[in-house]
């Protein structure tokens, strides 16, 4: 007997829009001038993005702000996180820095602002028109999520 059968429109993607952003300026830093240019109110979210990936724990930060007025949600999150190892070689501890990467595939692109809820291409340019002219800020752009691999670290 057949008590619930799934279809694929039960399983739908979130609807976002995705900006690359290349700075060299530190994330809570980036988040105060965002919250300045883009009149927003990012905040530091309570947890951090976190993944086990070969043995190796990786914390990613992430700083929301919810648009009541408008109805999105945005996370600004960072693309990497430094972790130290501590190895023992001839009686000398050995301290080595270890870098990874939330999306693999954009190494370059040091933040992502996910913009959940708008889809209009002319808010997204207005959007990356202003983070561009942030102090600090080398880049933004749009990303087309369809071609990243690793897609699936941006659903939270």
């Amino acid at each position: 007997m057949q008590v619930h059968a799934l279809e694929m429109d039960d399983f739908f993607e979130e609807e976002y829009s995705l900006i690359g952003i290349h700075s060299t300026l530190e994330d809570y830093k980036l988040a105060y001038l965002l919250n300045k240019n883009l009149n927003a109110r990012f905040y530091k979210a309570k947890e951090d993005l976190e993944f086990v990936r070969e043995k190796k724990k990786s914390s990613f930060s992430i700083y929301k702000y919810k648009n009541i007025e408008f109805d999105f949600d945005c996370f600004l999150i960072a693309n990497s996180y430094k972790g130290e190892n501590q190895t023992t070689s001839n009686q000398l501890l050995l301290t080595l820095e270890t870098k990874t990467y939330l999306i693999p595939e954009k190494k370059k692109v040091d933040f992502f602002l996910k913009i959940c809820g708008v889809s209009e291409d002319e808010f997204v340019s207005k959007t990356i028109n202003r983070i561009k002219s942030i102090d600090n800020v080398i880049t933004a752009y749009s990303i087309d999520k369809n071609t990243l691999k690793s897609k699936d670290f941006l659903i939270f």
